[in-house]
């Protein structure tokens, strides 16, 4: 478990002040939309804080959204056709590619559609998708560059130094503050596999979330608190405090990240120690009303499946937010072949996740689908300019709109409560993507998951304004 840090300077560190006040800025505000003022940046109260938990899924590599979730569109954009039926009340287009359901098949497929398992085209009307969210919706052209367009996911800016889920963690600083105080455990955002997701410097330094490499805690369970005396706990601490207090204060931050990972693992070393947490010890002891055995034959064995098992186990001990990538959709060749493969990976977990929070029990009362939002992104879409496929029997990226657009679906019992499953917002015209409706930011979309976090995002994005439609 690690975390990486990052010394760029993030767009946070602007004289945004100033620079709001300028007449441009003021002109622009004015002009377009989704441009925002700082202080008005917040949600309505009744949908802060609505979301418990998040699942922010990283379709790695620039996924073909407009071929998965924007289906009804040009030949071009969507190679693969429509669904022939989906679900009463689905307004969004969904590919035929989402009827594919190769995990209901044999002896497994039996057992995971006895558990409630189903085809994603059977539960697009729980599903709500934005077709138009853009990186930035004022730039001329798409930004089909992976490392700045996955800068753009993970931070929100090109070279962004601090990331959603460091974001989060420091929002919800509080939070944590106040549970350790009453001496309760609850655990922060985690990000699996992937340190790109745990960068930030400085006063964020410390909220970095913690990268699990790996599908467990077994190398974690250790507290030296229970084996040092007393007298050697408080001599350890007093060195750290004396180190921390010669530094500069602007340099302290490393060492108070230190601190605060080492004190995390000794208080945490109980948590890292219980049965929820051992996922692959194929248990039939239910836990939240689901049992780890169950959760194995709803997602498989695999990397993902392993994330995702681990994910909803974490969230019983308060991890607010959780990130993996799934997939691997950077196919310049073979995807004529190579999508259909993918997205059956895909369907299952999307499958999976609406049968297995509707089963858990959440402390709150009802189930942990009724506290939980999942979104699905990626870096940019993908195009073959003007064709199905490129020459390879692939994709490309570029600065079109098939590019530009992510048609990201969004789900979870929030979703549903406000009368969202199902909804489209935004447009694009069938035959060249042009918007016909509302244009979404990156920025707007992190926005409104921080509100319904309940965290403070307006030293992060000034400008991009956040939306209430999906939480109500």
């Amino acid at each position: 478990m690690n975390a990486m840090s990052d010394d760029k300077k993030t767009p946070s560190n602007f004289n945004r002040r100033s620079f709001l006040k300028g007449v441009g800025a003021v002109a622009a505000s004015v002009a377009v939309p989704h441009i925002w003022i700082p202080n008005q940046a917040l949600a309505s109260s009744a949908t802060r804080g609505a979301i418990k938990h998040l699942i922010y899924v990283r379709l790695s590599g620039g996924f073909r959204f407009t071929t998965a979730f924007n289906s009804d569109v040009a030949a071009e954009f969507n190679p693969f056709g429509v669904a022939d039926k989906v679900a009463s009340g689905t307004e969004w287009g969904a590919c035929k590619l989402l009827e594919q359901a190769s995990w209901l098949e044999g002896d497994g497929g039996r057992t995971r559609a006895a558990l409630g398992m189903k085809p994603v085209t059977e539960i697009s009307n729980q599903i709500a998708v934005l077709p138009c969210v853009d990186h930035e919706p004022l730039a001329a052209r798409a930004d089909g560059n992976h490392q700045t367009g996955l800068e753009r996911y993970l931070t929100g800016y090109v070279s962004g130094a601090t990331s959603f889920l460091t974001m989060i963690n420091y929002g919800l600083r509080e939070r944590y503050q106040l549970a350790r105080a009453e001496n309760r455990v609850v655990l922060p955002a985690f990000t699996l596999d992937d340190a790109a997701m745990a960068i930030g410097g400085g006063e964020y330094a410390a909220h970095r979330p913690p990268v699990m490499q790996g599908d467990g805690f077994d190398r974690f369970g250790f507290s030296a608190g229970q084996t040092l005396p007393e007298w050697a706990q408080k001599m350890s601490a007093n060195v750290d405090e004396r180190m921390r207090d010669r530094q500069h204060p602007r340099v302290r931050a490393p060492v108070d990240a230190y601190m605060q990972t080492r004190d995390a693992t000794e208080q945490y070393a109980d948590v890292f120690n219980h049965e929820a947490l051992k996922v692959r010890n194929n248990s039939d002891a239910m836990i939240d009303g689901i049992s780890n055995r169950q959760l194995a034959d709803i997602f498989g064995d695999d990397r993902v499946g392993r994330n995702i098992r681990l994910s909803l186990r974490l969230f019983h001990f308060g991890c607010p937010a959780v990130y993996f990538n799934q997939g691997g959709y950077d196919m310049h060749s073979g995807e004529e072949a190579g999508l259909p493969r993918q997205i059956d990976h895909l369907n299952r977990l999307i499958s999976g996740l609406e049968v297995a929070l509707k089963r858990m029990t959440h402390a709150d009362g009802g189930s942990y689908w009724d506290h939980t939002m999942i979104v699905f992104g990626s870096e940019f879409g993908r195009t073959a300019r003007g064709s199905r496929f490129n020459s390879a029997r692939g994709s490309d990226h570029a600065g079109d709109n098939a590019t530009r657009w992510m048609s990201m679906p969004f789900m979870g019992g929030l979703v549903e409560a406000n009368g969202m499953g199902g909804r489209q917002l935004g447009e694009t015209k069938r035959a060249d993507l042009k918007p016909a409706g509302e244009v979404y930011s990156y920025r707007s979309v992190l926005k409104t998951l921080m509100d319904g976090l309940g965290c403070d995002h307006r030293e992060f994005f000034p400008a991009d304004r956040p939306f209430d439609a999906l939480l109500g």
